[in-house]
């Protein structure tokens, strides 16, 4: 095959699930968004955790979107429906949700299991591309997650089908996520580890620079020690402070550059006739993610930290976050 055809076939494939998606977010508008509805509203009463179940590839977006619920406020687990025949069924309990998924709604794993189900009083959420199926017949909600066809050329691998059953369980997840009011600290304790924990979790306390390395100097210091404090910390500022350690103002490399070039004689200068006062502070008690947005946002290198009475109790810049992983 030559390049073009490869290439053809790969937009075709695109072509095929984004109908799918478009086809499916237009069911939302009638019947299809009504069970939507009821399925959040279940789920939310829900005083267990939602249980999960697919075969095949089915149950590989089953698996995505009970990580997916759980990661994001809703207890889910994956039940594998297989192992639930030999004793893994346990996993569910009275008062569950089950969410079934099966593009067919015929897998005999899964519609063998929905009399023990049935009896165990779990509420019952079909999701499947058939709902005249006998997973549909049994459900209590279904969710219609129907393509008119497969990306596949044969039509028969499941390629459009899984696509919509994880955009389901995704705009599933998310409903549920702001109905519960679910936010970035909570987001946060459910991903302790890697990148995104380390933005959501550390405290800017953990990262700033504090005591002897903080550079500081007096409000009547001269030129000289100004500078002197600047290289010795090596942080391309310093604080100007007052006797009770209050911030006055901030003098940094972007200053000194500023006067040099209007032609200020900066040696006869104190430390309150060159910093800039009023600097931008932040607090220590929040999050090192809202200094990376209060940086970015006036595009500055380093700011200030400073207690609830505003006395400078630390600096931070790009570099210390960086070095932290928080950027």
């Amino acid at each position: 095959m030559t390049p073009d055809v490869l290439l053809d076939l790969a937009r075709q494939a695109l072509d095929t699930e984004a109908r799918a998606l478009h086809e499916l977010r237009a069911r939302l508008d009638g019947e299809a968004g009504v069970a939507f509805t009821r399925a959040v509203q279940a789920v939310l009463a829900c005083k267990g955790r939602v249980a999960v179940m697919g075969m095949g590839k089915s149950g590989h977006v089953g698996r995505k979107i009970a990580a997916t619920l759980a990661s994001t406020g809703t207890p889910a687990l994956f039940v594998h429906p297989a192992e639930a025949h030999h004793g893994d069924l346990g996993m569910v309990q009275p008062g569950d949700v089950v969410l079934a998924i099966s593009n067919s709604g015929e897998s005999e794993e899964l519609t063998g299991l929905l009399p023990v189900l049935k009896r165990q009083g779990v509420t019952l959420i079909a999701m499947t591309g058939k709902p005249t199926s006998a997973l549909a017949r049994h459900a209590d909600i279904v969710l219609d997650s129907a393509v008119a066809q497969e990306a596949c050329p044969l039509n028969l691998a499941p390629t459009a089908s899984t696509t919509t059953q994880m955009a389901l369980g995704d705009a599933l997840a998310v409903v549920l996520l702001d109905a519960r009011g679910f936010k970035a600290e909570d987001f946060a304790r459910s991903h302790p580890g890697g990148s995104l924990g380390r933005k959501l979790l550390t405290h800017l306390r953990d990262v700033m620079r504090s005591g002897d390395a903080v550079p500081r100097v007096a409000s009547e210091a001269g030129f000289g020690e100004v500078m002197s404090e600047m290289s010795r910390k090596g942080l391309g500022a310093t604080a100007v402070v007052d006797a009770t350690g209050a911030l006055l103002g901030v003098f940094t490399d972007g200053d000194l550059r500023r006067k040099i070039e209007a032609g200020t004689d900066l040696r006869s200068l104190s430390a309150r006739e060159l910093m800039t006062p009023a600097p931008r502070t932040i607090r220590d008690d929040v999050l090192a993610a809202e200094a990376v947005a209060l940086m970015e946002t006036h595009r500055i290198n380093t700011l200030l930290v400073t207690d609830a009475a505003g006395l400078l109790v630390g600096a931070v810049s790009t570099n210390d976050l960086m070095r932290a992983k928080v950027i």
